[in-house]
């Protein structure tokens, strides 16, 4: 079997369940974005010892980001969805968890600090992305498992949070975006 078809030289790519679609479709774009923030994770783990305490945890978010992607691969859902409502409360327990011991802030921060929290931003910044192209495809009125698009949304929070929590754990101080308005303390 040889790894590639030629299927794509004329600019169409399969889906899951058979379909095809040009390859800057709505669709493709945004699970094309959740791969390269899932590339992104990777990069980020991959500068972590297997004994970090984020190593395991990143490694099954990697694993959650997959079938995030694979959800929106998947039209009119060819197959059940992977991503259920227990991976958003997940994600909101560990923010939650992760915030609690952070020092509070009232204005945005510069993404940098630390190398892996420097990664964590960019995993931020392509989970941003890929919520984008998400929210596109549902506008051109596609089929998308919304648990994956809240999903795409907490994600980005955890990341943000994530990468306060490894600067703090590092003893890097945060800087301070100098025009920030007040933040993070508004009413809901």
């Amino acid at each position: 079997m040889s790894i590639y078809t030629r299927y794509g030289d004329q600019g169409f790519t399969r889906l899951v369940g058979g379909g095809r679609a040009k390859k800057n479709a709505p669709r493709v774009q945004t699970y094309g974005a959740i791969d390269t923030l899932n590339a992104q994770v990777g990069l980020t783990i991959a500068g972590l010892e297997k004994e970090d305490l984020l190593y395991a945890e990143l490694v099954q978010v990697q694993q959650w980001i997959f079938d995030c992607g694979s959800d929106f691969a998947t039209p009119e859902e060819k197959r059940p969805y992977k991503v259920e409502g227990k991976l958003i409360k997940w994600l909101e327990e560990k923010i939650d968890l992760y915030w609690s011991k952070l020092p509070k802030i009232n204005q945005f921060i510069l993404p940098g600090g630390t190398v892996a929290a420097a990664n964590l931003h960019l995993c931020r910044c392509f989970t941003r992305e890929a919520e984008r192209n998400a929210v596109d495809l549902f506008e051109h009125q596609e089929a998308v498992n919304m648990e994956a698009l809240k999903f795409l949304n907490r994600l980005s929070d955890y990341f943000f949070v994530l990468a306060r929590w490894v600067n703090n754990q590092a003893g890097q101080s945060e800087i301070f975006y100098e025009n920030s308005v007040s933040v993070f303390n508004r009413k809901k």
